[in-house]
């Protein structure tokens, strides 16, 4: 059990002291039923008291006690062996810069620093270690590339083990070589899309781990077009599919030249080489 009393004010007003409210439920019933009296109150141009109510549960409301005028109905006094604190801006300002940056204001600061999207920049900065590996992966790396593989690709892969960023093997230097390799054409976008759900309790580089799974390289073109070929071959109905109408037939045949090629081939161009195919038929 719990007993707790609830001061409640609007926009500075006076306050109404909610006494002995016995569970957390009940405190959240005081603060609506309050928050609207209030409201209503200085929406029809009243004044709020300063006073002390009661909770009553059965009918989850609140009625007057007694009414309080000022601190002295509160029995506060002085203590002659607490001297006076004084806190003068300079220590305020002390104090601020030892503080960690807030969130919110972490979130603001990476829109305009780094040029990313706000609803991005909320992600990121949801754990305090994702913001530090992003601004040491932007040291590097080009921070809207940077922002989306974190906050879609990496974030899926954290939230499906069911971890936080700084409970994974994953380090800055890790998110730079894998946006280095799918830069520099090494490896497909989806086929870094599997190599990053083998990365989180993965000791090895990006490269070590891609090398162990076949899928650093992309194939040429003539592979490709092979790839394709043999994929229109085998599937039959997916062409019959396509030609009545069912584009998504398409992303069918896409899968198995994926599959055919481990998943060298650049979707998108595949997708095209396709249709420009089944078009030709």
């Amino acid at each position: 059990t719990m007993r707790a009393d609830v001061n409640i004010s609007i926009e500075g007003g006076k306050r109404a002291e909610v006494k002995n409210v016995n569970s957390i439920r009940g405190a959240y019933k005081v603060l609506k039923f309050e928050l609207i009296r209030q409201k209503n109150i200085l929406r029809r141009g009243g004044v709020v008291k300063q006073e002390t109510r009661a909770y009553l549960e059965s009918q989850m409301i609140t009625v007057p006690m007694r009414s309080k005028e000022d601190a002295d109905d509160y029995r506060y006094i002085p203590d002659p062996d607490l001297p006076p604190l004084v806190i003068d801006s300079e220590h305020v300002e002390e104090i601020r810069e030892e503080m960690p940056e807030p969130a919110h204001l972490k979130s603001a600061r990476f829109v305009e620093q780094y040029g990313i999207d706000e609803a991005d920049a909320k992600v990121l900065t949801s754990e305090l270690e994702l913001a530090n590996a992003f601004e040491e992966v932007c040291k590097k790396a080009d921070a809207k590339v940077a922002a989306r593989l974190m906050r879609d690709e990496l974030k899926r892969v954290l939230h499906y083990n069911k971890i936080q960023f700084s409970e994974s093997k994953i380090t800055p230097a890790n998110i730079v070589e894998l946006i280095e390799l799918i830069d520099s054409k090494q490896i497909t976008p989806e086929a870094a899309h599997k190599l990053i759900e083998q990365m989180p309790g993965n000791d090895k580089t990006p490269t070590e781990i891609g090398k162990e799974m076949d899928i650093i390289g992309v194939v040429e073109d003539d592979a490709v077009i092979k790839a394709v070929d043999q994929a229109i071959d085998e599937n039959p109905k997916a062409v019959s599919d396509y030609k009545n109408g069912q584009e998504n037939a398409v992303n069918f045949l896409v899968g198995q030249v994926m599959r055919l090629t481990r998943g060298k081939a650049n979707a998108g161009e595949t997708n095209k080489i396709i249709k420009d195919k089944l078009d030709s038929l």
